[in-house]
């Protein structure tokens, strides 16, 4: 056996149905298409939740509740988060360079910081909003708030 004498083993494989070639070709005619319909016609290409015709999953189903196209979304940062930061990295003040430094947000994010956890050093923390047991605690512990 050599590369000039391979082969595909017997039935792995087939021709191609080559439709839309005449009569002689055994798919003249309606080219394999059938008689009338969307799909005989040429351009046809199914929409996206068409059904046949049917009325649609997504037309069928109720729409409720409401959608505030106004909404700000806040990432969460916990003061335990900020606790845990400024010890490793021995810092006094944490602001959004910080946290999208250390990972904790995205460059995009707007940040509220929560009142999970404690503070034990005095931070000057910069942020979009805080929660108001994170602003006393923060303030108690020495430190101070900045809100952008």
């Amino acid at each position: 056996m050599e590369l000039n004498n391979l082969k595909p083993a017997k039935g792995a494989t087939h021709h191609d149905k080559r439709v839309g070639r005449g009569a002689g070709s055994g798919h003249g005619g309606y080219s394999t298409r059938g008689l009338k319909g969307a799909k005989s016609r040429s351009g046809y290409s199914r929409k996206l939740g068409f059904e046949g015709g049917q009325m649609p999953l997504q037309r069928r189903l109720p729409k409720f509740g409401f959608k505030n196209l106004k909404r700000v979304e806040f990432k969460p940062v916990n003061l335990s988060t900020l606790e845990e930061l400024a010890t490793k990295k021995s810092l006094e003040v944490i602001n959004i360079e910080t946290l999208i430094a250390a990972g904790f947000i995205s460059s995009n994010d707007k940040v509220k910081v929560l009142g999970n956890g404690s503070v034990t050093k005095a931070l000057t923390v910069t942020a979009h909003a805080f929660s108001k047991s994170a602003e006393a605690a923060i303030v108690a512990a020495g430190g101070s708030v900045e809100k952008m």
